[in-house]
């Protein structure tokens, strides 16, 4: 039996049109679908292949999106910019098939991401710089740090979730962030119980995902990203995850946060906790002038593009 695929999914046809024209795919512009065996997962890639590229990017989504969500923003700019881009869909998100009765963890998606560099490596030495939305964000911090050979990260937030107050301001009330992550943990080591699950916008605030009203009902409904379950056990593993290497002593690359001026779940003062404590190398923001945490919205999309690109191209010059 042939593995799912978004050939047959509507739903990310569906908030592709409230993209500009100019992201949509067409004929030349796409993905290819492939899949990763790993670890028992069937882990679902969108390729979009460059042999002329001297640097790749991973693109890792967050609890709310996928990595076709990913591929929907990114994928068509980038490519035209002469660069090569894989977009990963992690455990219990998009077409990625979980291994069975796997009850997978936050740390889980860290060490896919680290062994996903790695296998990339192994087979094309050219060099690889992360991407992440939301949540992905952080997982490119902990992939970079895990992993130590990537040459940049991209993030549109990054939260310190040791932070009692980036838990408070990004959890769906004070309630979820004072109660219901520490039961999280109580409940994590218990096998059983650790395997209830809630849908995560009963922990955070997946309403603020998209600022596009008619866009969120897609979104919420699509049980392969904004709709989708986490359990006690990913809940409690994503709150508690400490970082190999402390943000005082990241060496590894360089960093860019393009952070969406209307962020509404995670603005910028949140990412700034854990930016203002990396010291050893080059941290650059920039502010998507209208964007949402999931960026729908011009001119924030085009300042997006432009500024991972300008890092990009930086980053080739060093090579």
């Amino acid at each position: 039996m042939s593995p799912a695929n978004y050939e047959t999914q509507s739903t990310w046809k569906d908030i592709q049109k409230f993209l500009p024209a100019s992201l949509q795919f067409d004929d030349t512009h796409k993905p290819v679908e492939e899949w990763w065996e790993h670890r028992g997962h069937t882990i679902h890639l969108d390729r979009w292949r460059n042999p002329e590229a001297k640097v790749r990017v991973i693109l890792h989504h967050g609890v709310g999106t996928n990595g076709r969500q990913m591929s929907m923003i990114l994928g068509v700019p980038l490519l035209k910019a002469g660069f090569e881009i894989v977009a990963i869909d992690m455990p219990n998100y998009g077409m990625t098939k979980v291994a069975s009765h796997a009850n997978v963890s936050y740390e889980d998606w860290v060490n896919i991401g680290n062994e996903f560099v790695d296998f990339e490596l192994e087979r094309d030495l050219r060099p690889i710089v992360l991407y992440g939305l939301s949540a992905g964000g952080m997982l490119t911090y902990h992939v970079a740090a895990l992993n130590k050979k990537v040459k940049g990260i991209i993030g549109m937030t990054f939260l310190d979730t040791q932070v009692q107050q980036v838990r408070d301001e990004s959890c769906r009330n004070l309630f979820m962030s004072r109660v219901g992550v520490p039961s999280a943990h109580v409940f994590a080591p218990v096998p059983f119980l650790n395997s209830v699950s809630i849908p995560f916008s009963l922990a955070s605030k997946m309403w603020a995902l998209s600022n596009n009203p008619k866009a969120m009902k897609i979104f919420m409904a699509d049980k392969t990203s904004a709709g989708a379950w986490t359990s006690m056990r990913f809940l409690s593993s994503f709150m508690s995850y400490k970082p190999v290497v402390p943000p005082e002593e990241f060496t590894i690359c360089p960093i860019l946060l393009t952070q969406p001026a209307e962020d509404k779940w995670t603005p910028f003062h949140l990412s700034d906790f854990f930016l203002n404590r990396v010291k050893k190398v080059d941290v650059t923001v920039v502010h998507l002038e209208n964007a949402g945490h999931y960026p729908m919205e011009q001119p924030g999309l085009q300042q997006m593009s432009d500024a991972i690109i300008a890092f990009l191209r930086k980053i080739e010059a060093s090579i």
